[in-house]
């Protein structure tokens, strides 16, 4: 799904997420795989589309299951690395934690260049229910 990089995008890729989710009976997981969507979009807007030519930018969302994993992509035209800058719970900034957020959420998570340019960022969540 390509997202919109306006808050109505925002919203938009946050319902597909939400109700992907409760197609494949996962609600469980829901609120987690939201926020990590919305964090890994607004870093491939805050850091990858201002680096885009002038044309529009391309931010897409994916969604793939497997038997026990919900893989989420967000891919975009930078081609520069995340970075995770770490942090405590004392650490009051205001911006930069969005990848320590995914970094508490998710199983795993990392990075893929897609030449000739671009990346996809990715976290896997697991599909288990909770204890």
């Amino acid at each position: 799904m390509r997202i919109r990089c306006s808050g109505e995008g925002f919203a938009l890729a946050r319902a597909f997420t939400r109700d992907t989710l409760h197609c494949w009976s996962l609600g469980h997981r829901s609120d987690d795989a939201v926020l990590v969507i919305t964090e890994l979009a607004a870093n491939a807007v805050a850091h990858a589309v201002p680096r885009a030519a002038a044309r529009e930018p391309e931010v897409w969302l994916g969604l793939l299951l497997d038997p026990g994993h919900v893989l989420l992509t967000v891919s975009d035209s930078g081609d520069n690395v995340p970075e995770f800058t770490g942090g405590d719970a004392t650490d009051l900034r205001e911006h930069g934690r969005g990848l320590c957020i995914v970094d508490a959420l998710a199983e795993e998570w990392g990075w893929t260049l897609k030449p000739p340019a671009g990346k996809t960022v990715w976290a896997r969540l697991s599909a288990c229910p909770p204890p």
